[in-house]
């Protein structure tokens, strides 16, 4: 059945995709949250390399799975197809209610506070022109996945060279120095460290949800994964490495919005105030990656039939998935509203985790099956994906430690989808959908070739 989604995306947009998702805001505040859990210099640098890796890691992972399952809907068809329907509803639940569209909304709310410190504006202000943001990025994506992709690939560019003027001015006018350890780093410390610092990775397997939009995604979606990671890490490590290196560690310690203090300190106010910009562009930038990547899952939901079929609807000039889009909006924008989207995405978010860990430990099975293609493999299996699923099993246990009450609350708002799920199934009766626990080989038709898919470049 040929796509009914235009394939538009190359490696260069995938790549931006990627790149521009996971570079938000948290680059420029989070690395404050790091060097409290951690305060020495090497702690420091040893959380991000870790992060990176685990990142690199999770990314490899979902490749791979790419590579077998070059559906539209990404890490909902890996669960679906390495699980069950129900594991991939869960994923989807979470995904519409809380997880993606909280992650917009707070996406957003950063993008209105930075727009506040150039204009002046009021709480329900930043509001108004964070709603703003997620309905102009909405309406982008609903008139075709090319001006989206192009958007964001213009952002991500334009993004990565500021930072990389940043550095230019962080090293070439501030005066470096080794900062003195102002603490030891403890296990405990270097893990809420490590949370941190994944947060500020997060989103990194958006990609997958567009393959049916991917030009050859067995190849394309892989190589965006690796290189578009590999491209963040450096330029995490380097960004880390300027902060800490430019200011007195209890500044880094104390700070709010670290990459505004480092740059008032080495190049002065009127650079400093250039940072607002950058954090713009950059929530901007990723902002609309997740806003592109999230009606995909809805799309996929609907297809299967676990959601009504209007949300699986594409619009027959722009050929996107628009209603879906238009209820992401909205939804992300009565969030945003409301107020509710912090509680919400500091509940829920750290459950991901949970499916990320089952995808590793999927992936080891799916290697034993019969008919498994090659086209991407993880390098390090077994060793990998069983460190990534512990790590994964890390940090939702020390989240629920650490905040038992909120973290249960949103473990259970994921759990209730469960019934839902049960409950359309039974009213649904003799869909297509089958509910294997785990496959013993690949499904058929699960990894299409070029040569088998139609409109390929429509």
């Amino acid at each position: 059945m040929a796509s009914k989604l235009a394939r538009t995306i190359g490696l260069t947009q995938a790549t931006a995709m990627v790149v521009g998702t996971i570079v938000g805001s948290s680059i420029f505040v989070q690395p404050s949250e790091v060097s409290r859990a951690v305060p020495t210099f090497a702690g420091v640098l040893l959380v991000w390399i870790a992060a990176g890796a685990l990142t690199w890691f999770g990314a490899s992972i979902c490749a791979e799975l790419s590579a077998v399952y070059p559906r539209t809907g990404g890490v909902y068809v890996f669960l679906r197809e390495m699980f069950s329907p129900a594991a991939g509803f869960l994923w989807g639940w979470a995904m519409f209610w809380s997880m993606h569209s909280g992650i917009i909304a707070a996406i957003a709310m950063v993008f209105g506070r930075y727009v506040a410190t150039i204009v002046p504006l009021g709480d329900l202000g930043i509001r108004l022109v964070a709603s703003a943001g997620i309905v102009v990025l909405s309406a982008i994506n609903y008139f075709g996945v090319r001006p989206g992709s192009a958007v964001q690939t213009g952002l991500t560019i334009i993004k990565i060279a500021a930072i990389g003027v940043l550095l230019i001015l962080l090293f070439a006018t501030g005066t470096p120095h080794l900062p003195a350890s102002l603490g030891t780093v403890q296990p405990r410390g270097f893990l809420r460290a490590l949370v941190a610092g994944l947060f500020a990775f997060g989103g990194w397997h958006m990609v997958t949800y567009a393959a049916e939009e991917t030009r050859d995604p067995e190849r394309t979606i892989p190589r965006a994964l690796m290189l578009g990671t590999a491209v963040v890490v450096v330029i995490y490590l380097a960004l880390n490495s300027a902060y800490l290196l430019v200011l007195p560690f209890d500044r880094v310690l104390a700070s709010t919005h670290i990459a505004f203090d480092a740059t008032l300190a080495t190049a002065g106010p009127a650079a400093a105030s250039a940072m607002s910009v950058l954090v713009i562009a950059s929530s901007f930038g990723a902002m609309s990656g997740i806003i592109l990547a999230g009606p995909r899952v809805y799309y996929a939901m609907a297809e299967d039939g676990l959601l009504f079929e209007w949300m699986g609807a594409i619009h027959p000039r722009h050929r996107t998935p628009y209603v879906a889009t238009v209820m992401q909006a909205i939804w992300s924008s009565v969030l945003v509203l409301t107020g509710t989207y912090g509680v919400i995405v500091s509940r829920v978010v750290y459950t991901e985790w949970i499916f990320f860990g089952a995808l590793a430990l999927g992936t080891i099975a799916l290697r034993r099956a019969r008919g498994c293609p090659a086209a991407f493999r993880a390098a390090g299996f077994p060793i990998v994906p069983l460190v990534f699923a512990l790590m994964c099993l890390a940090i939702v246990v020390n989240q629920i430690v650490s905040d038992p009450r909120e973290s249960l609350i949103g473990l259970g708002l994921v759990i209730v989808g469960l019934p839902v799920y049960y409950f359309w199934r039974r009213v649904h009766a003799g869909h297509r959908l089958s509910q294997p626990l785990l496959s013993a080989e690949v499904p058929a038709g699960a990894a299409v070739g070029p040569e088998q898919r139609q409109g390929d470049d429509r």
